[in-house]
This record gives structure tokens, C-alpha cells and sequence, in this order.
């Protein structure tokens, strides 16, 4: 139980209807979840709009109702808190709720198009390593200390967050890393959480779905570093086209990380091989088991943050080599017929970019790359065929299959990626819907020295068409397979 007027203290209102001296007993923008007592946010979203509900909310109990706009009927017994944003009072409001957990953390977040997971997940793992207790929200998996939580989002919802974030605190956690996508900042479900830290990734083409344009998806990962505190560190990408825009308007203390020009926190790829690198780190050199440059940039990122949290540089080094690579992020898999199976969750055509070049990085032009990759449904339908064409571009062979179509007939979305294909690139490139017997085929054709870059899923367990979720895991396919292959004795 809360006082209104207490959860109300840092939200701006513009209009109080009904006493704000009340006691609260719970705190909700889904009409299903009030009982009496509860405070109602109307929030308009995407689909539904939330002010539709605000009867529903006050006939179940609610006491309270936060708005943009007030409903017809207003009840006597009920308190309208009238708000410019009822997104950005949600955030602030679930933050009171919960006694402002993030204030209590070292709070790191992390945005960009390709990378996120990893940057959050090692920054928690590096955290453990050195003896700390910390928290983790990301798309995999979130985590109190060493307690897991299934996630459905990249950024949960503001109630959510602070719930866990609550959590982490009770359990006493000292820190916490969290991956912060475009949709988490456009939608304010961040709103009244206090940041120790900022990193950003890269920026490329992605969720032009929901974001229309790449201006408006650029503004969104903006967003975040605008809102930095001055005492917090802003901590950007300087090879990345629009690292430095990053920064532009943050109070945040400003630093860099880079493998091709001056920074803060330079990374230089040694060697590299498909089971590890030798990375430099401000001229310091670690064995680490993680493959490509784009993991390099991972983890000069990771490297830099933890310096800027405090933590001390050598003992930083010697446990960065004990980092193994996170789920479904160029997890390997090698086969008795001497050719190497990779599961990564590249699901944008530069992410696929990154994953070959890293894979023909290491293999040079003597071996042969075999690429299953498909796209999702009822999403941005302008990156299928430039996904295919890049793909192609650094396979010898490529299979188109599916994805999670959601909603959309699989067939369709393959038309849509062979678009980008040319006649020489079709004449290496297999349509195969079934995404088992895809990977089954990719495998068949595979011969010692191959390379199978399996696409687009990673460590999801589940493929979702028509609105239903079938269980299906591309790493258990692999397995699968390889142990046949063994059993076999081929």
C-alpha cells in the first residue's frame, strides 16, 4: 500500500479531479489485473488504446485513473490524474512503486541494433567473475543474481522492470546490465530509471516496421543517451557512422571504444579462429573463446565498461578469458564428418554480414560456407532481399527457409528474399520451407572443412506461425544430427 500523492511526486500532471490523499494498493495499465483499490493507467498503445478501458478499470475497483484525456463519466469516488504522457508517468510511477530500485544499482544499459545481448549478458558474467552479485534483463533471459526469469521481450514492460530490478535489490545485487531496444526508449518504458552507464552498439537497418524510418529508429537509440544523468558514462561505438551523434546531446560523461582508430578503449584483432581470438585491449593481449570482429567490438565494449565501473584492470583482463559465448550467439558444433555447424541469432542483414565475414575471416578462401537463413514475418519486408543477397555474396551455398512467419505464408516470404538474388546467386541457392529439413540438407551437402551458418534464430526455442509457438530449437536440430552422424561412423 502506497499514498497517491506519494507515487505522484515525480510525475507531471496537469490536472487532479478527486483527493489525491488515498491509499493504493496496487498499480496497473491492464484493466484485466485491477481489483479495488488499484491505480488505472490508460496508456495509449500501438493496437489499443488503453482510455478505451477506464470504465472497466473503475467498475473492477480502481480508485485512481492516470490519462491523457478524461472519459465522459466521471465517477465520484474515483481520483482522475490528468498527464501529458501516460507512458512517461507509468515509468515514474513504477519506479515509486517498487522504492526506485534502480537507484540502488549500478545500472548499466545497452542499445544498438546487433550486440546488445552480448555487451549486457558478458558485463553480468564479468560482474559474477569478479565476486559481485548482479542482475541481468535481456532477450534470452533475465536473471536475479543466479535466479532466471523467462523474458518474452527485450525490454519488459516499466512494472516489470522495476519488479525485477526490486528483486535484484532484496537479493542483493550490486549491479545490474540491461539491453535497451529502440521500442523500450520510443515507448518510455525506461521513463524514471536511473542509469550508472550507456553503451552503444552499431546502428543498421531493423524494425522499420514499427519505426517507419531509419531517422525515427536512429531518434529512439538516441533517446537513451539523452537522458543520462551527468554523473552516469556515455560509452559509444567511434566506428560506427553514427557513433558520435550518440553523444550529442548527452550530459553523460563521454568516452569511445574502437578497433580501427583512436580511443578511449582500443581492441586489435591478433588471430582469429573459429574457436577463439587473440584480441589487444589498450595493448594488452587476451585469449578469449569468442570469434569475429564484431564479438571484438563486444567485447572492447565490455572491456570499457568495466573499467568505468571501477573495477580493477588486471583482474578485468584475467577474467575476461574465462567469458564462453552467450546462447545462440555463434555457439559452434562440430560434426564427425569434420565440418562445423554455427547457430547464430543474426536476423538483420548486417548482423549476417558480420557472422560470414567472421566465418570467412578464419577459413580463407579454401573453404566452402553453406548458409541456412530465412526472415520473419509481419516485419520490416524491405531487409529480405537485401538478407538473401548478402548472404549469398559470402556463400558458396545458400538455403532460403523459414523463420517465424508469424502470420504470413512462408512461401511469400521467401519470394520476397529471392527478389534480391540475381540469376547467378539462384543457381546456388536452395528454396527449402521446412527449416529442419533445411538444416538436414545444409548438413548433407556439408563436407570436411564446411561451415554451416544457420541464421535468424539462435537461442530461441520455438517457431511461431499463425499465432501459435511450436517448439523448435535449431541447436537441437544440429545436435541431432551430428549425434546420427556419430552413431553412424560417418
Amino acid at each position: 500500500m502506497k499514498k497517491l500523492n506519494e507515487l505522484l511526486a515525480p510525475v507531471q500532471t496537469v490536472e487532479i479531479i478527486g483527493s489525491d490523499d488515498k491509499m493504493i494498493s496496487g498499480l496497473t495499465s491492464d484493466s484485466r489485473q485491477v481489483t479495488e483499490g488499484t491505480l488505472f493507467v490508460a496508456v495509449p498503445g500501438v493496437s489499443v488504446d488503453g482510455h478505451r478501458f477506464i470504465p472497466m478499470a473503475v467498475e473492477k475497483g480502481a480508485t485512481a485513473v492516470v490519462c491523457q484525456q478524461l472519459p465522459e463519466d466521471l465517477s465520484t469516488h474515483v481520483t482522475y490524474i490528468v498527464v501529458p504522457s501516460s507512458a512517461l508517468a507509468l515509468g515514474y510511477l513504477a519506479s515509486q512503486w517498487w522504492d526506485n530500485p534502480s537507484r540502488k544499482l549500478h545500472l548499466v544499459g545497452v542499445t544498438g541494433t546487433n550486440g546488445k545481448t552480448t555487451t549486457a549478458t558478458l558485463i553480468y558474467e564479468m560482474a559474477r567473475l569478479l565476486g559481485h552479485k548482479v542482475g541481468l534483463l535481456s532477450t534470452v533471459c533475465n536473471y536475479v543474481d543466479d535466479t532466471a526469469y523467462p523474458t518474452d521481450h527485450t525490454t519488459p514492460d516499466p512494472l516489470t522492470i522495476n519488479e525485477l530490478l526490486h528483486r535484484m535489490v532484496e537479493a542483493g545485487c550490486e549491479y545490474a546490465a540491461m539491453e535497451v531496444s529502440s521500442h523500450a526508449a520510443d515507448q518510455q518504458r525506461i521513463a524514471g530509471l536511473r542509469f550508472e552507464g550507456g553503451i552503444f552498439t552499431n546502428l543498421t537497418r531493423d524494425h522499420l516496421d514499427y519505426h517507419k524510418t531509419f531517422e525515427a529508429y536512429l531518434a529512439a537509440k538516441k533517446k537513451f543517451f539523452d537522458l543520462l544523468p551527468a554523473d552516469a558514462f556515455a560509452l559509444t561505438n567511434a566506428d560506427d557512422k553514427v557513433g558520435d551523434v550518440m553523444l550529442q546531446n548527452t550530459r553523460a560523461r563521454r568516452f569511445t571504444y574502437s578497433l580501427r582508430s583512436e580511443a578511449d578503449f582500443r581492441g586489435r584483432i591478433v588471430e582469429s579462429r573459429l574457436d577463439g581470438t587473440l584480441l589487444s585491449l589498450n595493448g594488452h593481449e587476451v585469449e578469449l573463446l569468442f570469434t569475429g570482429k564484431f564479438n571484438a567490438y563486444n567485447l572492447t565494449a565490455v572491456y570499457g565498461a568495466c573499467i568505468l565501473l571501477g573495477w580493477n584492470h588486471d583482474n578485468v583482463l584475467r577474467e575476461m578469458s574465462r567469458l564462453v559465448p552467450v546462447a545462440g550467439r555463434f555457439q559452434a558444433f562440430h560434426s564427425p564428418k569434420g565440418y562445423t555447424a554455427i547457430v547464430d541469432y543474426a536476423h538483420t542483414p548486417d548482423a549476417v554480414v558480420n557472422v560470414l565475414n567472421a566465418i570467412r575471416e578464419v577459413i580463407g578462401r579454401q573453404g566452402e560456407i553453406i548458409t541456412v537463413v530465412g526472415a520473419g514475418g509481419n516485419r520490416d519486408k524491405g531487409k529480405r532481399p537485401i538478407m538473401a543477397r548478402e548472404a549469398a555474396a559470402r556463400s558458396e551455398r545458400l538455403i532460403l527457409t523459414s523463420d517465424n512467419p508469424r502470420f504470413e505464408e512462408p512461401e511469400e516470404i521467401l519470394r520476397d528474399m529471392e527478389e534480391g538474388l540475381d540469376e547467378e546467386a539462384r543457381t546456388r541457392t536452395l528454396h527449402i520451407t521446412d527449416r529442419r529439413q533445411a538444416i538436414r540438407t545444409a548438413a548433407t551437402l556439408a563436407s570436411k572443412g564446411s561451415v554451416i551458418l544457420i541464421a535468424g534464430k539462435g537461442h530461441e526455442d520455438y517457431q511461431e506461425i499463425k499465432g501459435v509457438k511450436h517448439h523448435f530449437d535449431d541447436r537441437e536440430v544440429v545436435r541431432e544430427i551430428i549425434a546420427s552422424e556419430s552413431a553412424s561412423g560417418r
